[in-house]
Formats: structure tokens, sequence, C-alpha cells
């Protein structure tokens, strides 16, 4: 058995999430822990993006405001590219269609999977300047990771990959997970506070004293 589980909230278009993702992979093999993966969606649609933050442009230069301090933080802060960002030629997108994505990926390939999706849609996200919002680019980055491409799209398209996301969506709010990235300790209830690396596997240490 895992040491400890820990259910890790997360959001594709969370670049606090991007920093913590590779850290609570290096911790995963070094403290025995099983990552359970849960969509958290800031915002769900265009509409909801307008509601939150103004007109496209204001988001735009709103958001990627927190990208640059995230990036001064960041282990990899080469791969937060937000001068490609600004010139995409499309909205800044909300996070639902690469969520569907990830449980789609879940559904075929367990939790694996999904971070697999997590991690690569964030690539293509904080990195590449791709629009996540976009079905083709989910269906395609799904190819790159080797799923079969009328299977994944099935999946993708299902009315229980959407129900899935909302099941997730009311977990959290039984947790009270009201931001993200959130990293619960499910043997204590515990919460990490995000941070670097060596200040999480601290967190870590002391969680297990608890339940050893």
């Amino acid at each position: 058995m895992p040491a400890l589980t820990i259910d890790f909230f997360h959001d594709v278009v969370c670049c606090w999430c991007f920093n913590i993702s590779s850290r609570m992979r290096a911790l995963a093999a070094e403290f025995d822990l099983d990552i359970r993966h849960r969509t958290f969606v800031l915002q769900a649609s265009r509409a909801e993006m307008a509601t939150r933050w103004g007109t496209p442009e204001d988001a735009r230069e709103t958001i990627l405001g927190h990208w640059a301090v995230c990036r001064q933080v960041s282990d990899r802060p080469e791969r937060v590219d937000i001068e490609a960002m600004r010139a995409a030629p499309f909205d800044y997108p909300h996070g639902m269609t690469a969520a569907l994505g990830c449980k789609a990926a879940e559904r075929l390939g367990g939790q694996a999977a999904h971070w697999d999706m997590f991690d690569r849609l964030q690539g293509a996200h904080l990195s590449e300047a791709r629009d996540i919002a976009d079905p083709a680019t989910i269906l395609h980055i799904a190819g790159e990771l080797g799923f079969d491409a009328t299977a994944f799209a099935q999946v993708f398209d299902d009315p229980a990959t959407a129900q899935a996301v909302e099941t997730d969506r009311q977990h959290a709010r039984t947790l009270q997970v009201r931001s993200i990235p959130t990293l619960i300790v499910r043997e204590t209830g515990s919460r990490l506070v995000n941070g670097p690396r060596e200040d999480l596997a601290a967190q870590l240490r002391a969680a297990l004293r608890l339940v050893a």
C-alpha cells in the first residue's frame, strides 16, 4: 500500500498547478504517494471567462500577469512562454475542454494517464500557446500520447466524462476547496501548503509521522 494518498485538485490553465505538478511527480516516487487527480475548472466557458475577467483582452493581460509571478518561482521558468500566449490568435482559453480530456484519459488509462494528459496539456498551454479550449487540440494530444483516436473521441464526448468532471467539482465543494492547486492528505485531512519542493517534502514527512 502507498504511504499516503493525496487528492490533487488542479486546472490545466493554472500556472501554479504547473509548478506543483512536477514537484509532486518527484515526491510521489520519493515518498511512495498515491496521487488522485481531481479536476477543478476555474471557468468552464467563454461566458464564465467574461464574467470573471471582463473582455478577452483584459482576461489575457490579467492572467499573464499571474503567469509572470508564477514564472519567477518556477523550477522550469523557461517553459512559461508569456509572449507566445500574448500573441496567440485566440481568446485565453477556459479549462473545461482540457478537464474533459484529462477525465477521458483517466477513464481509459487510470490515474497515471490523467496525470500524463494533464502535464502534456499544460505544456501545450504554457509552452506552446496552443488553444486547449479547442477539442481538436485535445484529440491531437491524445494521439501524441498513444491513445486510439476513435476510442478517445468516444470517451471524450461521452456524457459520463462530463459527469466525472462534475463529480470532482462536488467533491471539492464537500472538502471546501476554493482555490488551486490544492493538495489534501487523505489519511490526516491536512492540506499541503504550496511551495518549493523541500517545503513540500518536510510537510509530507510530518504527515507520515502522524500516521506511523
